[in-house]
């Protein structure tokens, strides 16, 4: 895994420094004489405040263990009962909302209150009861059947799941800040010993210094017709309206990014991040879910980690860790697979998920960046995609257990299958999905840089990048290494062609797709180092370009390409010439894929164009002949910098 890598040594005690949750909890670790609220300023209640909380319908086993912050006055507490050791903070009659659009005076009202505080500002009401809480200034419980700790509380953390295979072999323990890149080191480096103890040490402490014996619902959150919240730690701002179930479970909460459990959720032994939600009868257990992803709709999420801005609407999602940017909409199945980076989609019907032998549900999937499941895929397991980014299986297609090292490649039913092939083989297209629908590798660069709402996860939106490039020029390599041309190909010719043939021309394509990207690539990095010199006023260093020593990876990669394609041959200048040429290709490229949609549509509906664009004037056609035109006018400007303008 490339992108948001985690170094091999992690360093976890800056996790633990840097750790939000830990420091939200820590007030609550000091040693307090009276309240977890308030510290020693508390009192107990006067003679005249027991009457008053009296005669507006309160009881209390024992008045005495009530205690309030001073300044405290009873007048908006009624009709509630107290028991055991209670602290109460001041109320104004402010009004706070406590369901949208409906605002209520703060205070305690109508409920039954058990070894809990409440505080300064805070609504309780209608409350069934509240035992064993922390409530704190401004949150809101609103008619909630039950707010209870039991015992001593870790908030979900500190549990094993494993990921991949069901049955063990990549525990990976939880807690409630984890990425995907920390989830993904420890899942697959399990024969790093030393790492798998410091990791376990590391969540250990993590889960010890989050442990409280109470529950706590923080400030300014919301709590509010819902069934039952047990042992969990609602965080800052959280908002849970309507859930049937919130059980041992952190909800991570901040200025206008909190957590969020909704409409029937059923939220179990998790941890749901700054954002994320559950709604809409949602099921999630044993799980995180990263920064601003969604489960919905009936989804069910068990024992597995989703990425950041995923949203898992219907289906399952079992024993998984999914990166970030997946589409999962409709109703699906996805077990034992770990997809690192994400940025896929899963179409209705696919079964993703054979990972049952008739022995053991012991296998797994591992998945490349971007790819894109059809409607009605059958994936066979154990299978191997990592080095098969953005790759489609198409529709209704079932495939064999296998490993595939050909990326942008498509995966299909065969028109008809070479005599000596087996018929459970498929087709592969190596490099398709470059050479006829670049229109979505680009509009997904595009798509998930505007659709990003997380803050604390880096990405590398670039598709065309080292680590990518890199897998291209390797299977071109295997590609051109055929000494033998033949009609079609199989694993035993070609390495990495997985359960599938290869014809010859789709060989010879798929060579020039992926010559061209790479050339592409290097010499976008070309162009980015010719405007870095100019900007630095050192033009004359343009004639020594594909030789100068820097101290940029990226550019000493893409500098490596120049020479390896035969593109150092070249003066710069030809160089940005040929670089606009390849985008005028790829910007008329995308607007004939798109069009490709209008051609079958206007061919098979009669009023195609009354709803749907024009593929000349798609939005993102549209973007990239500008970014053609940009491209156009920064490159006139570099050779005129350079001397060399025609």
């Amino acid at each position: 895994m490339k992108q948001a890598e985690v170094p091999k040594n992690m360093d976890f005690d800056e996790l633990l420094e840097s750790s939000e949750l830990l420091n939200a909890v820590q007030p609550y670790k000091v040693k307090r004489k009276k309240s977890a609220l308030f510290g020693d300023t508390v009192r107990g209640l006067t003679a005249e405040e027991i009457e008053t909380l009296l005669s507006q319908g309160n009881r209390s086993s024992s008045w005495g263990k009530v205690r309030v912050k001073e300044g405290f006055t009873a007048g908006f507490v009624h009709d509630s009962t107290f028991h055991g050791d209670c602290v109460l903070g001041i109320f104004d009659g402010k009004e706070i909302e406590a369901a949208e659009g409906v605002f209520l005076s703060n205070g305690v009202y109508r409920s039954t209150v058990v070894n809990s505080e409440i505080g300064d500002g805070a609504l309780v009401h209608d409350a069934g009861l509240v035992s064993s809480y922390v409530v704190e200034d401004r949150a809101v419980v609103f008619r909630v059947g039950g707010l209870i700790a039991r015992g001593e509380c870790t908030f979900g953390n500190g549990r094993d799941v494993s990921l991949g295979i069901e049955t063990g072999g990549r525990e990976v323990r939880l807690y409630a800040e984890i990425s995907v890149p920390v989830a993904w080191e420890i899942a697959v480096r399990r024969a790093d010993q030393e790492l798998q103890k410091r990791y376990v040490e590391f969540v250990d402490s993590y889960t010890k210094g989050v442990t409280l014996p109470f529950g706590v619902v923080a400030s300014d959150s919301v709590v509010r017709f819902t069934s039952k919240v047990l042992d969990s730690w609602i965080g800052r701002g959280v908002i849970v309206d309507g859930a049937l179930l919130i059980e041992d479970c952190t909800l991570l909460g901040a200025d206008e990014e909190p957590a969020s459990a909704r409409d029937g959720a059923y939220v179990k032994h998790s941890c749901l991040q700054w954002g994320a939600e559950a709604s809409s009868m949602a099921i999630v257990q044993e799980s995180v879910l990263t920064e601003h992803s969604r489960v919905e709709r009936h989804a069910m999420v068990t024992r597995s980690i989703i990425g950041p801005n995923t949203s898992i609407g219907e289906g399952e999602v079992t024993s998984s860790l999914v990166g970030p940017f997946v589409g999962f909409h409709h109703q699906a199945l996805l077990i034992a697979m770990l997809w690192p980076d994400g940025k896929g989609n899963i179409g209705y019907g696919a079964n993703v998920g054979s990972n049952h032998t008739a022995k053991a549900p012991d296998q797994e999937l591992l998945c490349g960046e971007g790819m894109f499941f059809g409607l009605g895929v059958n994936v066979k397991y154990p299978s191997d995609f990592l080095q098969a980014p953005y790759s489609i299986i198409a529709t209704a297609v079932d495939t064999l257990p296998q490993r595939v090292e050909f990326p942008f490649s498509l995966i299909n039913k065969p028109g008809a299958v070479p005599g000596p092939v087996s018929h459970s083989y498929n087709e592969i297209f190596p490099g398709w999905v470059l050479l006829n629908n670049i229109y979505t590798v680009r509009r997904n660069e595009s798509k998930y840089r505007r659709r990003n709402k997380a803050k604390r996860t880096s990405f590398v939106f670039e598709v065309f990048r080292p680590d990518t490039v890199e897998k291209m020029v390797a299977a071109r390599d295997r590609l051109r290494g055929v000494k033998d041309k033949k009609s079609h190909y199989t694993e035993k010719e070609i390495e990495g062609l997985g359960k599938n043939f290869l014809t010859e021309e789709s060989r010879e394509q798929g060579i020039g797709s992926y010559s061209f990207f790479i050339g592409y690539y290097a010499l976008s990095g070309l162009k980015k180092r010719v405007v870095m010199l100019l900007e630095n006023g050192d033009s004359e260093a343009v004639s020594g370009i594909y030789d100068d020593e820097t101290g940029d990876p990226e550019w000493e990669y893409q500098k490596n390409l120049l020479h390896a394609e035969d593109l150092a041959d070249r003066s710069a200048a030809q160089n940005m010439k040929e670089l606009l040429s390849m985008q005028k290709r790829i910007a008329k490229s995308t607007e004939e894929s798109k069009k490709r949609d209008d051609s079958r549509g206007r061919r098979i509906q009669g009023e195609y164009y009354d709803a749907h664009t024009e593929g000349s004037r798609d939005s993102f056609v549209l973007e990239t002949w500008e970014e053609t035109r940009r491209l156009e006018r920064e490159i006139e400007g570099l050779l005129a910098g350079i001397g060399e303008v025609e």
